[in-house]
């Protein structure tokens, strides 16, 4: 051997295991995951040995306490062995064996120097064992012969000291051991190896149960590997001290740490290192240290995948799904064929998701199931929750009037519905429940979902709830919403506001813009949790703010009809806004505004079109919203509208057309059709039309008349308990019952019905029914005038004028209230104050004004008023004994032909006559 092969091989002997992958990949923020979040544990111990920097604490005595006896040969100091140069050769053949893949070999080289306990050759044959290459992997044989290899010291024992410490970490293979690492690394470094600096600073800056975190001497550790640019320090710091990490905040620092690791990665990407490209992508990740550079990252994964680096392939499929799908998909099959299951799982999601068309459901069945069968659950989540879904959609389009919107204020699916026992919802469920078997949440929050919605299977809410509350604790967000819900409406728990109000503020903070929404509507409500207008208002525009179109919706909702103060121009900019986004119900909400006049302008047209893309979005409650607008119409004499709306089933439309032919108004009156068209809406379960339909047939069909009506009443129809109270007081087409009549009149009169009121006061001041009472009569009709029955008026006016009844007189106000009545234009009440006045009835003869009256009131077909001014004119003629027959036969001869120019002509002779006789 020459005198430059012995620096050579102790060269390569110091190196790092060149077999191990040498970059570390970019690890997740602190905040979110595995690298140095345990680092919150710093305010504990701050570890076995005292902070001195970079210097190491292996002679210590106290480091020595701390070490089981069984290993204390490996820290003791003893000779070095003598190794010949022709042990040199042996271990550099055995390395170039190894080199060209004769593994196994070179270990038989290296056994006669083992057995001789040369360290070089355990180190060497340690390197193979732990690397697989040639022979199976087995790191509890490598680590037995790292140990061997520092029993004696040699020129690899700092080395060895680092690659067993390494294997005590990971813990694969053999139980992890912090303490013996931190010696063997305290070792290694004592021994000049420099690379060992970082990993025993991961180690300190982490803290576990056996070594405590000692940040002060972790910094120290990074700072001096950073000064050769070691990228498992650059790292380190630019992550400690970023926001959140284990170091006093300084984005500076971090920024400065961060771009010297960018320059390090650079350089070793360009000579062709894969890993270095993958950290480099990992760098421009959304939670990546350089920030959110899409692509850059993209860029560096697709560069990593064509230099053959199979972890790459997936990762960069992904990464192009936005911008190049094609290529995406293309990778992560690649990556798929090659066995890697992430992959598999990405790319069925990919083909199998109803919002990326066209869907390739086969295809990712396929994919899915290969993931499966390798073990994966994010893939048993994937297809059960695809299965499902894919259930529910075919359930929706097969069921007439279910919206494919889920959060649709009105239209709820039919309890189990469809599909309850097609094979997808088996299978999905099946999936499902294999994957929350191992205690996944994503699985558990679906299957919550499942059984509190009782639409694809009957809910089972205190099975929803068990699966709900197992997510909640294994921190997903989802499920604390629902959870959370679930409390709030008292659905499989007992109902509580507390505890609601608790978890959907926590799934708030978690991200869950539903939970906010639910929150806010409920502080809206008022009713599982106090009324609370301005804190609801600030969640649901929370929600809003974070894309959550249903909110959006309410918010918007809540400003145009309540109970948030009115804002009509808000209002109806939010609803526009979550339309456009596709959000049916709030395409229903502006159509009922337009459609009412409600914080807008009353606009039928505009209601129809907001309407016609609600049905086409297949909300279910638009179809009656549309109907409701042809009513409008109809109502409006657009009989065509009432119509079609009619002929939709829309029951106040059936009603409204069932009137219109019995009045006449738009279309030719028609009974027939009318009572067709009460009867269908009677039917349909409209009130009014029993109540109108009952009273028609009281006189053809006086059973079915009054079961109507009973119907009616019974659903508080007040004029249906007038009509069957005036039935039963006076015996009209039933059997008299009084007792049964006052039972309904008597309510309604108490409760302010006027008409009511009248009944009752004219049935106590004739004693039709029951015995008079000119005390209850006079308070009835009281009530009844005072508010604002003109009848009733009319008839307590005429008593009291006359002192009729049994009521005492009051001339006076029985003459104030005939005034009013007559001059508001009742008819009988102008008769009755011109029969009065021409009589001296109660007031002072005043003819000329009493015909006044009785003109009035037979001007507007008033019988009685036109017979008395023929008596009044035959008696100024001399004929006061002429009958009633006498002045009724003069009257027709009179009235032939303008009966309106008679009644004046009559009135004006009259006026004549009696002045003459004045």
């Amino acid at each position: 051997m020459n005198d430059t092969q012995l620096p050579r091989m102790l060269d390569q002997l110091r190196t790092a295991r060149p077999l191990r992958k040498a970059w570390p990949r970019r690890r997740a923020p602190i905040s979110l995951a595995a690298s140095l979040t345990v680092l919150a544990l710093l305010a504990g111990c701050a570890g076995t040995t005292p902070s001195q920097g970079g210097a190491s604490t292996a002679d210590s005595a106290a480091t020595q306490r701390g070490i089981p006896e069984q290993y204390s040969d490996w820290f003791d100091w003893s000779p070095e062995p003598d190794i010949s140069g022709q042990d040199w050769d042996s271990i550099n053949r055995a390395r170039e064996l190894a080199e060209q893949g004769h593994t196994a070999d070179a270990i038989k080289r290296l056994e006669p120097l083992m057995a001789r306990h040369i360290p070089p050759a355990f180190h060497e044959a340690a390197k193979y064992h732990e690397a697989g290459e040639g022979i199976e992997p087995d790191p509890t044989e490598a680590a037995r012969l790292y140990g061997k290899a520092i029993e004696t010291p040699s020129s690899i024992r700092g080395q060895a000291s680092l690659n067993l410490a390494e294997l005590y970490l990971e813990g694969d293979g053999l139980e992890r051991n912090e303490l013996l690492a931190f010696h063997l690394l305290n070792q290694a470094i004592d021994e000049g190896v420099e690379r060992a600096e970082p990993v025993l600073a991961d180690l300190l800056a982490e803290g576990g149960k056996e070594v405590g975190p000692d940040p002060e001497r972790a910094r120290a550790l990074y700072e001096r590997a950073a000064e050769g640019d070691d990228p498992r320090a650059l790292l380190a710091l630019a992550e400690g001290y970023s926001p959140g990490g284990w170091l006093e905040e300084s984005p500076q620092r971090s920024t400065e740490f961060a771009k010297r690791y960018e320059q390090v990665l650079e350089a070793r990407a360009r000579d062709g290192d894969s890993g270095a490209m993958q950290s480099l992508a990992g760098l421009y990740a959304e939670d990546g240290l350089l920030g959110d550079q899409p692509d850059r990252r993209r860029e560096w994964l697709v560069r990593a995948a064509d230099a053959g680096d199979e972890d790459a392939l997936g990762q960069a499929g992904r990464a192009l799904m936005e911008t190049d799908p094609q290529r995406g998909i293309a990778l992560l099959e690649e990556a798929a064929e090659r066995g890697d299951v992430d992959a598999m799982t990405q790319l069925g999601q990919r083909l199998i998701d109803p919002d990326q068309q066209p869907t390739h459901r086969q295809q990712a069945e396929a994919w899915l199931d290969r993931a499966i069968e390798a073990g994966s659950v994010d893939a048993m989540v994937t297809l059960g929750a695809a299965l499902l879904e894919q259930a529910q959609r075919q359930a929706t389009l097969t069921m007439p009037g279910l919206s494919n919107n889920p959060d649709a204020r009105s239209s709820a699916p039919l309890p189990g519905t469809a599909m309850a026992t097609s094979s997808d919802v088996t299978r999905g469920i099946a999936l499902l429940e294999r994957a929350a078997e191992q205690d996944d949440s994503l699985a558990l929050a679906h299957l919550g979902d499942l059984y509190l919605a009782d639409e694809l299977i009957p809910s089972q809410p205190y099975m929803a709830v068990d699966y709900l509350a197992r997510a909640h604790e294994l921190g997903h967000p989802w499920a604390t919403q629902q959870l959370g819900a679930a409390y709030l409406e008292g659905r499989g728990v007992n109902t509580d506001p507390q505890r609601a109000r608790e978890l959907l503020e926590q799934a708030a903070d978690q991200g869950q813009s539903g939970a906010r929404r639910l929150l806010g509507e409920a502080y809206l409500a008022g009713e599982a949790v106090p009324f609370h207008p301005s804190r609801g208002e600030a969640l649901l525009k929370e929600a809003a703010s974070a894309g959550d179109t249903t909110a959006t919706t309410l918010l918007g909702e809540a400003y145009l009809t309540g109970p948030l103060e009115e804002d009509p121009e808000q209002g109806r900019r939010l609803l526009e806004r979550a339309a456009g986004e596709g959000d049916a119900y709030a395409m229903v909400v502006l159509g009922r505004a337009y459609r009412e006049g409600q914080g807008v302008g009353k606009d039928l047209d505009a209601a129809s079109r907001w309407l016609e893309r609600a049905q086409q979005a297949g909300h279910a409650s638009a179809d009656e919203a549309m109907v409701g607008v042809n009513r409008e119409r109809g109502a409006q004499g657009n009989i065509r509208s009432l119509i079609a709306a009619a002929e939709e089933g829309h029951p106040g439309a059936m009603a409204d057309l069932g009137r219109a032919f019995l009045s006449g108004e738009g279309l030719e009156r028609d009974a027939a059709q009318a009572r067709d068209w009460l009867d269908r809406a009677a039917r349909a379960g409209h009130t009014g039309a029993k109540a109108e339909l009952g009273e028609l047939l009281l006189e053809s069909d006086t059973e079915r008349g009054m079961a109507l009506l009973q119907q009616a009443a019974d659903a508080g129809h007040a004029g249906a308990r007038l009509t069957l109270g005036s039935a039963y007081l006076q015996g009209e087409h039933v059997s008299a019952d009084p007792e049964q009549g006052l039972a309904y009149l008597r309510p309604a009169a108490e409760s302010g019905n006027p008409h009511a009121a009248r009944l009752l006061g004219e049935a106590y001041l004739n004693g039709n029914g029951v015995e008079a009472d000119p005390n209850q009569a006079e308070e009835w009709l009281n009530q009844a005038a005072k508010s604002g029955d003109t009848t009733s008026e009319v008839s307590l006016g005429r008593v009291l004028l006359l002192g009729e009844n049994g009521m005492p007189q009051d001339v006076e106000r029985g003459e104030t209230l005939l005034k009013d009545a007559a001059d508001s234009g009742h008819a009988g009440a102008q008769a009755a104050l011109g029969r009065a006045y021409l009589r001296g009835e109660g007031v002072t003869v005043d003819s000329r004004r009493g015909a006044d009256y009785l003109l009035q009131a037979a001007q507007q077909g008033h019988s009685s008023a036109r017979l008395a001014l023929a008596e009044a004119y035959l008696s100024a003629n001399g004929l006061e004994n002429a009958n009633r027959e006498q002045a009724l036969l003069w009257l027709d001869e009179v009235l032939e032909g303008d009966s309106d120019m008679a009644l004046e002509t009559l009135h004006e002779l009259i006026s004549d006559d009696i002045a003459s006789l004045d």
